[in-house]
């Protein structure tokens, strides 16, 4: 029998050689049934030639009197399975089936073996009557198998059959007579791939005897130019074989029960089953094991498919499959689910549908294993209807279903990939694998599956919370948690892992320290993917001290860090600005047998792109093509993205042409990374240019696509080519999404138009978009240029009432609207308000506030002239110096206040620059004009200006 299994919980088979145990559990019961049995003898004469004196065999499940047939097998396999004959089959089954249950062996050993029967033992012992000792000196054992009968219903005798046929041929021509179980064709020793020139035909169902007296009717009839010899089976080749076994549990050594080449083959058989328990990563030896079979079984084939399953390796799995097809071996639904799985392991769902159609095609059904694989290689590649339809099905086939295949289907409603682009510009090419979900419909089936009394695994607990995690719910995560360990279940590494990567995705670092600090309190250590987890939160904040004393922990730990974890370390490295260690770590991995990907020189490429050192950049291109790793379209597009963050455009549209020439074509990500750049400088013909390429060249367009080139029409003012822009949007379905919408508001806050900005945040509440803190910020801006302070004021209280933490930016635009509007008292009062938020002003504010306060002083009031001197202190503390031009501003508008000198004036030259000079300034204070009233500041996320996205215009 075939065995196929993925798990242990998915089903389990009843080996065929497990009954062979039992003569080691019982000898002394085994050899005294045996050889003690009473003779029979059968009233009709097995030796007739004619059909009609035949005595149909009698079924093997008929008489309860008779419990030796039921133990003899139809295709008897194992040699030791006849030499069990026992008295009372039902207590030998009950104690089979607790050897079979170790632990409740181990805890309640099983009762001792009953002791032979009476009425054996007696007639055993007692003598044989006269006459019958000479019977019984010449038919030796025979006479004790006479009341064993030997023939098998529905199975027929076929001989003279060419050398060459299969199985399927033979099946072909005695199908017509009624449904064939199985055929049997017997091999030569010497010549495996040829038979023997005889076998037998076993048909099936409830008209077995009658197809096969329909089949011996045509004996005599032609087949491939030979003449049959048809006739039904009668018993004289197991009868033989039942007695050479027989003779040799006897220890008679006139005739040995195995060959050299049956010890050969089962020497074989049993090397490759070690190997492929002890040694399954090498799997060199494993195909060694397996070549060294002289005649593979199905059994053997099927272990080699499920082999090559496991590894993925899908071509190979084929060919041992056809291998074994080409030996006339015919393929059970265990081998073909193998094989399907060797497809849904390399993501190859249209082979593996193939598979299924061979299958239905053959006849062979499909089990709850087959259809659990194919549910789960859809939910791996995202096709959530797919998974859906054949669960479905599953469901209306089978009788009942597992947690398994549920198990299955839940992660597939879930679990759909799409290949996105970050918003952030400064990772916009380094796509990943976004995941969404539909847990409700998830939620549905594990209601539906807790319905039929499935219990559920602990593995459907953490499925549902990586599902939780994915689209951020941390209230139902934590619910799934506590109810993890409520059914009894003990939280592992798994459990506790789930609750880090939540934290770490949604931001909230700390309580994934928490988490980890629990975890480590309750005994379970950190693997290598708990602090990958924690490594890449610090890594999403820049927090690059506590990223690497994560790794730091991991070292101590004895863990030794893979390629995955290096690439992070990287990552890091190159944030830093530490290239040279980035570098160092690449050599360091080599040294550690650790093989470079494409993915470990990216940011240092992209790193040494945006520091402008394109030279070094291309030594690393070399670097990486000397480690075999080969460039793709995603490594040039790491240059081109550094180049475009430096501004410089005609080295990155120069990218293109070594592109080119490397054979590799640009995809939309190279396309939108120049988009990008051009936008950022306000160059809208040139964004038009790129975006029309890319539409050329039939690429698949995004909205990160769109983004670029509505950036570019905002930046330079063209809004009327902005809504263009989103009607085309509209016209092609794609979405607009938050920072669609952030780039349009901010686009009509340049201008002023507060009613437009009101129109797009109504908008975005109607299409169900939440406006983040650049949507309330950028409106916020719109609000203050157009001098509409009240409705900026009530729209800073919707944000907080919505969640929002204001940030820097949203003060420092809130403070220039106060100081816009001549309110300095509010300017003041809202920068206190910030700093009791818990937010440290940096560079960006103290120029607004100061720039605005004494732009708008002439003769200060008391209030506002201890606010400008305490402001000056704080800078002072700081460290903050300004540049020359904001100094010979500040200074003509302090003469306006202190034409003198005083405390003002004394603390602020602290905050000028080095050289200042008074007689330099007075000369130089005709490029300084009043124009500071049309003071600005813009929230581009993409501009890189040192202020983190606000900047101070000295020009204006």
């Amino acid at each position: 029998m075939d065995v196929f299994s993925l798990s242990s919980t998915h089903h389990s088979h009843c080996s065929p050689f497990s009954l062979s145990l039992l003569p080691k559990l019982f000898p002394t019961t085994t050899t005294a049934t045996k050889l003690s049995r009473p003779l029979k003898h059968s009233p009709n004469s097995r030796g007739s030639s004619t059909p009609a004196s035949f005595r149909r065999p009698k079924p093997l499940k008929s008489t309860p009197t008779k419990p030796i047939p039921q133990q003899i097998p139809q295709t008897p396999e194992n040699p030791l399975k006849n030499l069990i004959v026992p008295s009372k089959p039902l207590e030998i089954n009950s104690q089979n089936l607790t050897n079979k249950l170790w632990l409740t062996s181990k805890i309640s050993p099983p009762p001792p073996p009953p002791p032979p029967p009476a009425t054996l033992s007696s007639l055993s012992s007692s003598p044989l009557p006269k006459g019958d000792e000479t019977q019984n000196s010449e038919s030796g054992n025979s006479e004790n198998s006479a009341g064993i009968e030997f023939r098998q219903e529905g199975k027929i005798f076929v001989g003279n059959l060419p050398v060459w046929v299969k199985k399927n041929k033979v099946a072909e021509l005695f199908r017509q007579f009624g449904p064939i179980k199985n055929v049997i064709l017997i091999k030569g020793h010497d010549e495996v791939e040829k038979n023997a020139g005889f076998g037998f035909v076993i048909y099936g169902g409830p008209t077995a005897v009658n197809s096969a007296m329909k089949a011996v009717e045509f004996d005599g009839i032609e087949f491939h130019g030979r003449v049959l010899t048809v006739m039904l089976d009668d018993g004289k080749r197991q009868r033989e074989k039942f007695e050479e076994r027989t003779r040799w549990v006897a220890g008679s050594d006139a005739v040995e029960y195995r060959s050299q080449w049956h010890e050969e083959r089962d020497t074989s058989r049993k090397d490759f089953k070690r190997v492929l328990e002890t040694e399954p990563e090498n799997w060199q030896a494993v195909v060694r094991a397996f070549e060294k079979i002289k005649k593979p079984s199905r059994r053997e084939f099927g272990l080699m498919v499920s082999y090559y399953a496991r590894r993925g390796d899908m071509h190979r799995a084929r060919e041992a499959f056809e291998s074994m097809r080409a030996r006339g071996i015919e393929p059970s639904s265990h081998v073909y689910t193998s094989l399907i799985h060797a497809y849904a392991v390399g993501r190859d769902m249209e082979e593996a549908l193939s598979c299924v159609r061979k299958m239905k095609q053959e006849g062979v059904e499909m089990s709850l294993v087959t259809y659990s694989i194919i549910v789960g290689g859809f939910a791996k590649i995202g096709d959530s209807r797919a998974a859906d339809k054949w669960f479905r099905e599953a469901k209306r086939s089978l009788p009942a279903l597992n947690a398994i295949i549920y198990g299955n289907i839940i992660y597939a409603n879930w679990m759909q990939y799409s290949v996105v682009v970050s918003e952030d510009p400064k990772d916009s090419l380094f796509h990943h694998v976004n995941q969404t979900g539909n847990m409700d419909q998830a939620e549905i089936l594990v209601k539906e599956m807790e319905e039929e009394g499935i219990d559920a695994p602990i593995d459907i607990y953490h499925t549902m919370m990586d599902g939780y995690t994915i689209i951020g719910n941390e209230e139902k995560c934590l619910i799934v948690f506590e109810r993890l360990k409520e059914c009894g279940f003990t939280a592992s590494v798994v459990s506790y892992g789930c609750l880090i990567n939540l934290y770490t995705k949604v931001g909230k670092i700390s309580k994934a320290l928490e988490i980890s600090n629990t975890m480590q309190l309750a005994g379970i250590k950190h693997n290598m993917k708990t602090y990958s987890m924690l490594i890449n939160g610090f890594l999403k904040l820049k927090d690059w001290a506590n990223a690497f004393a994560i790794f730091e922990d991991l070292v101590k730990d004895g863990l030794k860090p893979d390629v995955v974890l290096y690439n992070n370390v990287i990552t890091a490295f190159c944030g830093m600005g530490n290239m040279d260690r980035a570098v160092r770590t690449v050599e360091k991995m080599q040294r550690e047998r650790h093989r470079p990907t494409t993915r470990t020189f990216m940011p240092i490429i992209h790193g040494f792109a945006r520091a402008g050192e394109l030279g070094r950049a291309l030594e690393i291109f070399d670097m990486m093509r000397r480690c075999g790793c080969i460039p793709t379209v995603h490594t040039f597009n790491a240059l081109i993205l550094g180049l475009v963050e430096k501004r410089q455009m005609e080295k990155a549209v120069g990218m293109l042409d070594e592109m080119s020439l490397a054979g590799i074509s640009p995809n939309v990500h190279t396309y939108t990374s120049i988009m990008h750049g051009y936008a950022s400088l306000g160059d809208t013909g040139k964004a038009f240019e790129y975006f029309s390429k890319a539409k050329n060249e039939r690429l698949e367009l995004d909205v990160f696509t769109y983004e670029a080139l509505l950036k570019a029409c905002c930046k330079s003012g063209r809004m009327q080519s902005a809504l263009a822009v989103t009607r085309e949007m509209s016209a092609q379905k794609i979405p607009r999404n938050t920072f669609v919408y952030n780039i349009l508001i901010d686009g009509w806050a340049r201008r002023g138009d507060v009613w437009e900005a009101a129109d797009l945040m109504q908008q975005m509440k109607e299409e169900g978009v939440q406006p983040d803190i650049h949507t309330y910020t950028s409106f916020i801006n719109a609000c203050c240029k157009a001098g509409e302070m009240l409705r900026a004021t009530k729209t800073f209280e919707e944000m907080e009432a919505a969640g929002v933490k204001p940030n820097i930016k949203t003060y420092t635009t809130l403070i220039h609207g106060w100081a816009r509007a001549s309110l300095p008292e509010k300017a003041l009062g809202c920068f206190r308000e910030m700093k009791l938020a818990g937010l440290k002003p940096d560079k960006a504010v103290y120029h607004c506030l100061m720039t605005s306060l004494l732009s708008r002083a002439t003769v200060a009031e008391e209030y506002i002239y201890s606010g400008l001197v305490s402001i000056c202190k704080e800078m002072i503390e700081s460290g903050l110096t300004i540049d020359m031009g904001t100094a010979v501003h500040w200074s003509r508008c302090l003469r306006k206040i202190e034409r003198t000198g005083g405390e003002l004036t004394e603390a602020l030259q602290k905050t000028f620059p080095p050289d200042w000079n008074a007689h330099h300034t007075l000369d130089t204070s005709s490029i300084i004009t009043d124009t500071y009233e049309e003071l600005d500041f813009v929230s581009d996320d993409d501009d890189d200006d040192g202020e983190d996205g606000f900047y101070f215009d000295e020009n204006k």
